[in-house]
């Protein structure tokens, strides 16, 4: 394929045909960004043949003037992680460019020049939809490097499918965050009129600039329209829309902050953050043999089974944390078999956490006897945590202590990722 990056391209597959102008070739995938601004990846395996419509050109860096320090400001490092928020398209001559550098970036966002001095710099590309554990540990090891150099605070730019799962991850490898590291998305991408990333990125800024805050949060729209940014908690907080700008929502918290974008007035919703001060300590190793199981109907005792061996495994469960098991009729036989394949997981060593697959409220797994017959299996309570949030920090646990520490410390909450303020009387019904 001799198409280049910013070509404008026919991309002709097995049942589809896209037109669109060409991101990036993988070795499995090719990336276009479509003719309505949205970006689409397309395995390599099921293309035909791709076709030159318009051959791109080379776009022009406007904002190559050097930096200047500026007396009296504070100093940010923003780290990239790929994704659109430091890329552009000109779909006028469909040149494309990505650039990390501190002066392109102010180019991009200059607002940013009036808020901070910054360094910006790309830590290695990351997929949203491809992080591994090991993501985390890295984005954590170089936010620890940053804090070292006495930076105010830390952008970290990312695709936004996994930002929030993200944000929490990192909130428990920072297990000491003397600064702000705020995470910034964007959803619609830097060269579009609707685009978010600008806001979000300022907003974040302004945060950092003028909030005494210190730890793991993240940045977005608080609404569609551009009047203000919202400061979300890092293990509470859910992406909620595929699309929208103010896709990203807490769950069973409250935000954080709000940040003003049109007088940059900054309004704290909870008074009880941590403060800036003190040094970092970073613990960034994960344990990757934890997964995370989805209860769903007509469900069989092998998909239990198969982390038989693993380390840890969350059960994103019904209502206040079930599974199949029990046999109210002949359809259900199957059932019988899936506590005894729960019980082997457990047995193997595996340390078995319950949450539930609502979107709010707690697991109570005394209510039903349901609850209580998991809980002799061995299956312990991730209280209100998000099945996601749960995944990281048992695999954070389970990365850094024994199996019985772990399954001790999952219910305790440790950075915010249980409200131990939602009471359990919400669970008598009155």
């Amino acid at each position: 394929m001799g198409e280049k990056p910013g070509d404008k391209v026919k991309v002709v597959c097995q049942k589809e045909t896209y037109k669109g102008i060409l991101i990036d070739r993988k070795k499995d995938v090719t990336v276009l960004k479509l003719e309505n601004g949205y970006n689409v990846g397309i395995e390599n395996s099921k293309i035909k043949r791709v076709e030159l419509l318009e051959q791109g050109k080379e776009m022009e860096i406007k904002y190559s003037k050097k930096t200047v320090e500026k007396k009296g400001l504070p100093k940010i490092s923003i780290l990239h992680t790929g994704g659109t928020i430091a890329s552009k398209v000109d779909y006028r001559t469909g040149a494309v460019y990505s650039s990390f550098k501190p002066e392109d970036l102010l180019g991009l966002f200059p607002e940013l020049a009036d808020i901070a001095n910054f360094d910006s710099s790309l830590i290695a590309n990351m997929w949203s939809d491809d992080l591994r554990f090991k993501h985390f540990s890295v984005i954590a090891e170089a936010v620890g490097k940053e804090a070292k150099k006495m930076v105010e605070g830390v952008i970290v730019g990312m695709g936004t499918d996994n930002l929030a799962v993200a944000a929490a991850g990192l909130a428990f490898a920072l297990e000491k965050c003397p600064i702000p590291v705020i995470l910034v998305g964007a959803q619609r991408s830097s060269d579009r009129g609707s685009s978010d990333a600008a806001m979000n990125m300022v907003c974040a800024a302004e945060f950092i600039a003028k909030s005494d805050f210190a730890g793991v949060a993240i940045c977005m729209h608080d609404y569609t329209s551009d009047e203000r940014c919202v400061i979300l908690p890092a293990c509470k907080t859910k992406k909620m829309h595929s699309s929208r700008r103010d896709a990203f929502k807490p769950v069973n918290d409250s935000p954080i902050a709000f940040v003003d974008y049109k007088t940059r007035d900054i309004r704290f919703k909870k008074t009880d953050h941590a403060k800036k001060g003190g040094s970092i300590s970073v613990k960034p190793k994960f344990e990757e043999k934890t997964g995370l199981l989805k209860a769903h109907v007509n469900m069989f005792p092998e998909q239990f089974s198969l982390f038989k061996g693993y380390k840890g495994l969350v059960i994103e469960g019904t209502g206040l944390g079930h599974t199949p098991g029990q046999c109210p009729n002949e359809w259900c036989e199957v059932h019988k078999k899936i506590y005894p394949a729960i019980k082997e997981v457990v047995d193997s060593g595996c340390v078995v956490v319950m949450t539930t697959n609502c979107i709010f409220g707690r697991v109570q797994m005394n209510v039903y006897d349901k609850g209580r017959d998991l809980q002799e299996l061995g299956v312990v309570s991730g209280e209100d945590m998000l099945a996601e949030t749960a995944l990281v920090k048992l695999a954070w646990l389970l990365g850094n202590n024994t199996a019985d520490e772990a399954k001790k410390l999952v219910g305790k909450n440790l950075r915010g990722e249980i409200n131990e303020r939602i009471s359990e009387k919400e669970f008598i019904e009155e």
